[in-house]
Formats: C-alpha cells, sequence, structure tokens
C-alpha cells in the first residue's frame, strides 16, 4: 500500500485509513473478536492509520482501539477529535483539554498523532453546534489551544474538518493555523477538487477547498469515501447523518443509483468502484473508509490494488455531473 506524508507534519500515512465510525461501525457494533480482527486485518493489509472520535459510540470506538492498540504490530498511528458543544464555549481551552484527557485515557496511551476539530464551521446542520471563525482563530481560541496542547507533546498535529459554512472553512484554512483537513469528497459530491461548480448544481459547494490545502502545505483526509453508505450498497443507510447542505439521503440515494447505472460493474462491487474514483486524485493524502465487516475490508483493500478508475470511467462521470446530476 501507497504511503505519503501527511501535509506539513511530517507523519507518514497510508492511502487507506480504517475509519472508526459510526457510518460503518465495525469498531463499535461488532462482537470483541471482529473488532480485533478488523484491526488486525487492515494493519496486515498496510494501513498505518485509525481514525477515530468521543462520539463515536459514545466513547466505544477509542475504547475498543486502546484494548488492542498494544497488540497491534506495527502499532498504528492514531487520530481522534474534539466536538464542542453549546455549553462548552465559555470556557474553550477547558473543554478541549478535557475532551482529550478522557480520549487519551479510552485510548490508552499518553500522547496521539493527531487532534482535529470536529464541530463544523460556521453554520451547522442536524441540531449540532458549530464554531464561529472568531472562535477558531481568535485569541485564547481552539487555534491557539491546539497550539499549546502540542507544544506540551499530548499530540504531533492539529487538524479541522472542513463542514458547515465552505467560505468560513476556506478563511480558516487561508489563515495556517492547522497542519490538516478532514474534506468532504466522494462521486456524488467531488466539487472540493473543483475550481468552479456546473451551471446546474444543487449540492453544497466545496470548490476551492482541496487547492488552499495544497497552497498551506496540510496533509488532506478524505471523509465520506462512500456518501455514508449511499455509493457502497443500493440498501439504504440507516440513522445517517447529513453532513452537507442541499441534499437528503433519498437524492444521495438516486445520485448514487445513477454512477452506478453509468459505471456498471465493469470496475469491481459499487464500493470498490466508489473508492477507485477517490484514489485517483492525488492531491488528496488518505482516504477515511469505515466498514461494518472484514468482507468489506478485504474489498477495500482489493480496490487499493487495483488502483485508481480508468480515464473512460472518469470521463463518464464528468458528463454526468456536467448534466443535472444533483437531482434533488
Amino acid at each position: 500500500m501507497r504511503k505519503a506524508i501527511l501535509g506539513r507534519t511530517g507523519l507518514e500515512i497510508s492511502e487507506l485509513v480504517l475509519g472508526g465510525g459510526v457510518t460503518g461501525g465495525i469498531l463499535i457494533k461488532a462482537d470483541e473478536a471482529t473488532r480485533f480482527a478488523a484491526l488486525r486485518r487492515a494493519v496486515m493489509g498496510g494501513v498505518n492509520w485509525i481514525d477515530t472520535a468521543p462520539m463515536y459510540g459514545n466513547g466505544a470506538s477509542e475504547e475498543t482501539i486502546g484494548r488492542h492498540i498494544e497488540a497491534l504490530t506495527p502499532r498504528p498511528k492514531i487520530s481522534t477529535k474534539v466536538r464542542l458543544e453549546a455549553e462548552d464555549m465559555e470556557n474553550i481551552p477547558d473543554a478541549i483539554l478535557r475532551s482529550l484527557e478522557a480520549s487519551l485515557t479510552r485510548l490508552r496511551v499518553q500522547r496521539i498523532e493527531l487532534l482535529q476539530l470536529h464541530n463544523h464551521i460556521g453554520t451547522a446542520f442536524g441540531g449540532r453546534a458549530p464554531v464561529t471563525v472568531e472562535q477558531v482563530l481568535g485569541r485564547g481560541g481552539i487555534a491557539d489551544t491546539f497550539d499549546r496542547i502540542k507544544s506540551h507533546g499530548l499530540i504531533q498535529a492539529t487538524g479541522l474538518t472542513v463542514a458547515g459554512d465552505t467560505e468560513a472553512c476556506l478563511e480558516v484554512i487561508d489563515s495556517g493555523r492547522f497542519d490538516t483537513a478532514q474534506v468532504y469528497y466522494n462521486a456524488i459530491n467531488p466539487s472540493a477538487a473543483w475550481t468552479r461548480i456546473p451551471p446546474d448544481w444543487r449540492g453544497q459547494e466545496f470548490c476551492g477547498v482541496i487547492s488552499a490545502c495544497f497552497r498551506q502545505h496540510m496533509g488532506v483526509l478524505n471523509i465520506r469515501v462512500w456518501a455514508g453508505g449511499a455509493l457502497a450498497s443500493p440498501a439504504r443507510p440507516d440513522g445517517l447523518f447529513m453532513m452537507t447542505s442541499g441534499t437528503d439521503l433519498d437524492n444521495e440515494m438516486r445520485c448514487a443509483a445513477a454512477i452506478h447505472k453509468v459505471l456498471g460493474d465493469k470496475y469491481g462491487t459499487p464500493a470498490q468502484t466508489a473508492l477507485r474514483f477517490v484514489l485517483g486524485n492525488r492531491d488528496i493524502t488518505a482516504r477515511v473508509a469505515g466498514i461494518s465487516e472484514i468482507r468489506q475490508l478485504e474489498e477495500a483493500l482489493d480496490a487499493i490494488a487495483q488502483g485508481p478508475l480508468p480515464t473512460p470511467a472518469i470521463t463518464k462521470l464528468n458528463e454526468l455531473w456536467a448534466n443535472d446530476f444533483q437531482l434533488n
């Protein structure tokens, strides 16, 4: 498996990262033997990074990693996150430190490689608390607190999640205060890699995000590779949190079906095809993928071995995106 340096951090990361979130959920919902088997198989397959967060299973994902991290060889790197709630905004530094300390306890480690802001910036969806640009970049705010924690050796790098208001996210990226960014990018909404959107585009516009990260020498972690499951299977995912505007689950399923109709099974399963699409963007450092079964991990590793989609497939997708693709 290819590995690359994660932006300016100096940290080496595999092109596939095992996601520990609710989407997929193998580190949360599976029996203990399967959880360990997933971690071990990922590491054996060349994955050297696991991504998690306190909110994933109310700490269950971090606890699973903590129970098994010492048994994994080579030991994978870990990224986790902090999400501030409305009641945390009065004392952001203390809230961040409390969250990180609790994560380190669950993970059974003294330090981690990467701490990421999990809040949407500017605006938020689904009733979650957003943070403002001022709360991120202002004196004594999130960036300052992350830097102080980094100076104390508890983390090696800092990151943000590009979610919420795109212009607000771009302002934070352009500040140069963060080392990495989690970026929404998949075959339904690849706009983070574009400079402009097609005339009839209706989904959230992330134009310029990846190029902005590149200018700041930030590592790019691709999230929602499978659009929360819509691109992985024709089965409708349960309880999916929609993290972008301008769409809903019905629309995501329609778009995924349109992609499958155009590409068919020529490039693998739907999940493999979607993963091979994002592999083609070399401005992305790594792709975070959550799984629910070991079989899905095997499929992902096989897709990595096959490599990016060929040019004819990308041509068909370009035609699809240009023709009123966002169907909602």
